[in-house]
């Protein structure tokens, strides 16, 4: 069985939402997306537990896009968890939000975010940021052997 490579996008705002899902089509990133609408629910994806328990595990986030404001479980909080966990610590996180908070930024580092970006308000330049994005982390970064 093969490993199919998901984008995991955590956001609960639907505007957002269909938005980024809009910019990945533009950009022709043809990975499936997942979709969780809040913190916890995103935790229980990454580690197939609560009602992901049965999801197909050889389907692995090649990156997550994660939201800071979450109902639940806070995107930092989320972000915590992630690298605190042998089976995760080294996926990529990409915190994507409206945030331009100087103590989010901060805090989004030093909980250990890959890169933070602020969600521009015109979709152009939100579709070139995604399209940015996804050429980076799903086609030239390399990821450490263990985490495939």
């Amino acid at each position: 069985m093969s490993v199919q490579h998901v984008i995991l996008l955590v956001e609960d705002n639907a505007s957002d939402e269909e938005l980024t899902l809009r910019a990945l089509k533009k950009a022709k990133i043809g990975n499936k997306v997942i979709v969780t609408r809040d913190g916890a629910a995103a935790l229980d994806y990454l580690f197939a537990q609560g009602a992901y328990a049965d999801r197909d595990t050889n389907e692995v986030p090649q990156v997550v896009l994660l939201d800071l404001n979450l109902p639940k479980m806070g995107g930092l909080e989320v972000l915590r968890a992630i690298r605190a966990d042998e089976r995760t610590k080294y996926l990529p996180v990409v915190i994507l939000t409206s945030s331009k908070e100087d103590q989010d930024l901060i805090g989004g580092y030093e909980q250990g975010a890959n890169s933070y970006i602020v969600k521009p308000v015109d979709f152009t330049q939100f579709a070139d940021a995604v399209r940015q994005l996804g050429m980076y982390w799903l086609v030239l970064n390399q990821k450490p052997p263990a985490s495939t």
